[in-house]
C-alpha cells in the first residue's frame, strides 16, 4: 500500500457546539458547515481537510446508526490516509484485513465521492484509506 499524504484530520466531537466555540470562536479556524452539523476548512496551511466530525455522523459513517456501539473506545479523532484511486482503497481495506486488522467497514463510495475504508486503532483513532478526488 503506497500512501499519498494524509487527507483529513478531524476531531470527534460528542459536543459539536462546544468543539466549534474552541476551533472557531478561541482559535479562529476558518470552519464552514459542509453536511449536517459537520464543520471543515480545506484552506488551513499545512491541512489538506481539517473538521469537526460530530460523534453521532461519525457513527453513522461508520456503522449506520447514530449510536457509537457501545462495545467500542469512543474516539476522539479521525485520521484519513490518501490512496492513489477507489481500486488502491480496496486493495489497502483487503491488506489490512488480511494483516488481522477488522475494519470497521470495507471500501464503499461515499455519497459526496470519496472513497473510504474504515478501521478503530487500538488508541480508539478512526482510521481511513481514502481516495477523494477533489484533492488530486
Amino acid at each position: 500500500m503506497e500512501i499519498l499524504f494524509v487527507a483529513s484530520v478531524s476531531v470527534i466531537a460528542p459536543d459539536p457546539v462546544e468543539s466549534r466555540r474552541l476551533y472557531v470562536d478561541a482559535l479562529g479556524l476558518p470552519l464552514e458547515r459542509l453536511e449536517g452539523e459537520y464543520f471543515a476548512s480545506e484552506h488551513i496551511g499545512g491541512s489538506k481537510h481539517f473538521g469537526v466530525w460530530p460523534l453521532t455522523e461519525a457513527a453513522q459513517a461508520c456503522f449506520g446508526t447514530p449510536a457509537w456501539p457501545a462495545d467500542r473506545p469512543v474516539p476522539q479523532a479521525s485520521i484519513e490516509f490518501e490512496l492513489a484511486d477507489p481500486a488502491a482503497v480496496a486493495d489497502g481495506a483487503a491488506e489490512l484485513e488480511a494483516a488481522g486488522h477488522r475494519l470497521l467497514h470495507g471500501a464503499r463510495t461515499e455519497p459526496w465521492g470519496q472513497t473510504v475504508a474504515r478501521l478503530q486503532s487500538p488508541e480508539g483513532l478512526v482510521v481511513g484509506l481514502s481516495f477523494a478526488p477533489w484533492l488530486h
